[in-house]
């Protein structure tokens, strides 16, 4: 995409006018991007451990041409960081949104949303192939959003509300339900997507009754309905990084504690919980829900998540709301090929793993007995335990309303993480060739083509071009 001439489209937003830049699409189509524009205060000083507060009104029009911060994080270790972009953009106001539009004075657009994963640690929306320009380019109106990660999103704290993370998105979506009429999007067509994270994050709004209404349909890329913790575990993950940090375990305390070092003993607290994930430290959900590589996770708390989102949903939460959801068939082969777990772990150790993450052993003996090497058969394993199976729980409890579900089988030939978690992003956004460390020098483009297709389908009327799913069906594949 580049700059498309000098024309600077203006929206006005409830807290000041904002203006923005045309940009032209590699098709050659010209779209409107409004970046990095404050949705929420900048959450520091006594606000940082706070729900979200509006944020300070403008009178003059207000440039939001470049990107804007990121959430405070660190990138991703290697050999990750060579195959997934990870943007470390320091600033306060980072609770921002970015806007694309194919019109700002255009009327009742569709309007798509969009929360970025990262385990709640990492991601923004400011990433390379989350760019919004394709589906602008077709017609809706995106939105991506920053929202507070890690510690500041997710710790529970004394004097402090719980799931800070989850009270971001649901401020940007309301941002989204004040504002995007001035954008040319229509307020009663939002489509809410998320990918890892970002998914979960997706199960959590649909079963919270704070987001009720704020959203008539939802994708769910590579989630789960589990990922959450009950309070007195997350406690003990505060109580552990409290003691790294020297301080009490009290918003007022870590308020007063810098950001390089609050970062640092997340980090620390993160691979103490990946090498030795005891319940006894660390808590039963915790090391259950964090899949091996999230310590911090929103709280069952009563009031943003009643429950856990599955037995919510099952119970009629989100009921109505469309929904589109799947995972992809080698989840876990992006988490262990490219450190060279999946090539060196043998069979006893792979069933301590499956054991800790609460999956049977049973599946992953049968397949060795077909054959299959033990790496491939761990993956598989964890795959369905955090993945495909609760994915597919929350389709069953939907069975009666409206549910779409596929399985991403494209393999990458990158570090051998074959189908592995994210490889899906940069063909859901058609943006292959900004992706090649992840999905290769040779994606395929029609599957991109088709892929991005459905998603804009389902975002505008609801129907991604396949069946509604039913309790015993197989998934669309895109392979």
């Amino acid at each position: 995409m580049t700059e498309a001439s000098s024309h600077s489209p203006v929206a006005d937003t409830s807290s000041g006018p904002v203006r923005g830049r045309s940009v032209t699409t590699s098709t050659g189509s010209t779209v409107s991007a409004f970046l990095g524009i404050p949705y929420a205060a900048p959450p520091v000083g006594p606000l940082a451990f706070a729900a979200p507060h509006p944020p300070e009104p403008w009178t003059a029009v207000r440039d939001v041409t470049e990107y804007g911060p990121a959430a405070p994080q660190v990138g991703y270790p290697e050999p990750v960081a060579s195959i997934l972009e990870n943007v470390v953009a320091p600033g306060d106001d980072y609770l921002n949104v970015n806007v694309w539009t194919p019109d700002p004075d255009g009327e009742d657009l569709p309007v798509l949303v969009w929360i970025h994963g990262g385990a709640f640690t990492r991601g923004a929306n400011r990433i390379g192939i989350y760019s919004g320009d394709t589906f602008a380019r077709d017609g809706l109106v995106f939105v991506g959003v920053n929202y507070r990660l890690g510690a500041p999103g997710f710790a529970s704290l004394d004097g402090a509300p719980e799931n800070r993370g989850l009270l971001d998105q649901i401020a940007a979506l309301e941002w989204v339900r004040d504002n995007i009429a001035a954008f040319g999007g229509d307020p009663s067509h939002v489509t809410v997507m998320g990918e890892s994270a970002g998914a979960m994050s997706v199960a959590s709004l649909l079963s919270s009754p704070r987001a009720a209404g704020l959203f008539g349909r939802a994708i769910m890329a590579s989630g789960n309905g589990v990922s959450v913790a009950a309070i007195d575990d997350a406690r003990k993950v505060t109580t552990r990084t409290s003691e790294i940090l020297g301080v009490e375990p009290t918003a007022q305390a870590w308020a007063e504690v810098s950001t390089d070092a609050l970062l640092a003993a997340q980090t620390e607290v993160a691979l103490a919980h990946s090498l030795k994930p005891d319940p006894a430290v660390w808590g039963e959900s915790v090391v259950r829900a964090g899949l091996g590589v999230m310590s911090f996770l929103p709280v069952i708390d009563g009031d943003v998540l009643p429950a856990v989102p599955v037995d919510s949903i099952a119970e009629g939460a989100g009921a109505g709301v469309a929904l589109l959801a799947g995972w992809n068939a080698d989840e876990f082969h992006f988490f262990l090929a490219p450190t060279g777990v999946v090539a060196a772990v043998d069979a006893p150790t792979a069933r301590s793993v499956l054991a800790r993450s609460g999956a049977s052993s049973e599946r992953f003996d049968e397949s060795l007995a077909r054959g299959v090497k033990a790496g491939d058969a761990l993956c598989a394993e964890l795959t369905r335990n955090g993945f495909s199976a609760p994915t597919q729980a929350i389709a069953d409890a939907r069975a009666d309303d409206q549910t779409f579900l596929y399985e991403f089988g494209r393999h990458s030939p990158v570090m051998g993480i074959r189908a592995g978690h994210a490889v899906e992003i940069p063909y859901v956004f058609d943006h292959l060739d900004d992706a090649h460390s992840l999905v290769g020098p040779t994606p395929d483009h029609d599957l991109a083509t088709r892929m991005h297709a459905a998603w804009t389908s389902f975002a505008m009327a609801g129907d991604p071009g396949w069946d509604v799913y039913r309790v015993g069906e197989a998934p669309r594949l895109f392979a």
